[in-house]
């Protein structure tokens, strides 16, 4: 039996390691698909890269025909920020940058994570655009505590971009529940006040996921009506974990092997490898 506390699904300990089994999935699809990216591979070859992956493995990608979206991964390269269409006419070169958004159902279960990855040569100053993305969704993931409130995920997120570099932080998307679907209540903005929003309690699961722009935050929505793209031209980073509550603290559920070493510095609960 699922419970829940009015919009927000609870989860079991039985039903969060059931969303650790999915959260595995795209994390082996993120891997491979981070190896197979280089200059000269399309995005829709990564995206049958990963739809590979969780195939093998009994699943079904989350995206796949969600809202009609066409592929199985978001690949969203330099400008895009979210919601990239694959295609083979997008070809990686030298030095793009592309995050890809990946989501796999087990079971009934989700798991949805998203990371930013270059294809051949790095530019410094995208380097380190990641590098504040990145951080900043682990800042947020360490509010994920019994006690707590939604604001203080955002507030962290928020508070680390704006400290560090000057990013633009993306205000129209977030992060969102998850667990028996995708996207549920609640949404997690990437900015907020501390003290402030809805209880964080045991059983909670949350994608955190910021998206940091070069320049200006402000984005707009490409004419096949899904692919957003920053309004200047600047590129952008997207980086996603989903994560659950647990008496002991956050649970990174779609964890990979590169997390182990974050994961116990920053104090987690060790998922299930």
């Amino acid at each position: 039996m699922i419970r829940r506390t009015d919009p927000v699904q609870i989860k079991t300990p039985e039903q969060i390691e059931l969303m650790r089994a999915a959260g595995r999935i795209v994390a082996r699809a993120l891997d491979a698909v981070r190896d197979a990216v280089r200059p000269g591979v399309s995005t829709l070859e990564l995206d049958a890269v990963a739809e590979k992956v969780i195939r093998d493995a009994d699943a079904v990608p989350s995206f796949k025909g969600y809202h009609g979206f066409p592929g199985s991964i978001c690949a969203s390269v330099n400008e895009e920020v979210v919601h990239g269409i694959p295609s083979a006419e997008r070809v990686l070169s030298d030095g793009d940058i592309v995050s890809v958004d990946c989501g796999a159902i087990l079971d009934g279960w989700h798991g949805d994570s998203a990371v930013t990855i270059v294809a051949g040569t790095p530019r410094d100053e995208d380097l380190r655009m990641m590098a504040v993305c990145e951080e900043s969704m682990w800042q947020g993931i360490a509010q994920m505590k019994p006690g707590g409130r939604l604001g203080d995920i955002s507030h962290a997120i928020g508070t680390y971009i704006a400290k560090h570099g000057g990013y633009g932080n993306v205000r129209e998307y977030g992060g969102h529940g998850i667990g028996t679907e995708m996207h549920m209540d609640p949404h997690v903005l990437n900015y907020g006040r501390k003290g402030k929003g809805v209880k964080l309690v045991e059983g909670m699961c949350l994608a955190i996921e910021p998206m940091t722009t070069m320049r200006r935050h402000d984005v707009v929505t490409l004419d096949d009506e899904w692919t957003v793209v920053t309004r200047d031209g600047g590129r952008a980073a997207h980086f996603e974990h989903s994560v659950a509550i647990t008496a002991d603290g956050p649970m990174v559920l779609t964890a990979r092997e590169d997390n182990r070493d974050k994961i116990v510095d920053m104090g987690f609960v060790q998922p299930s490898w």
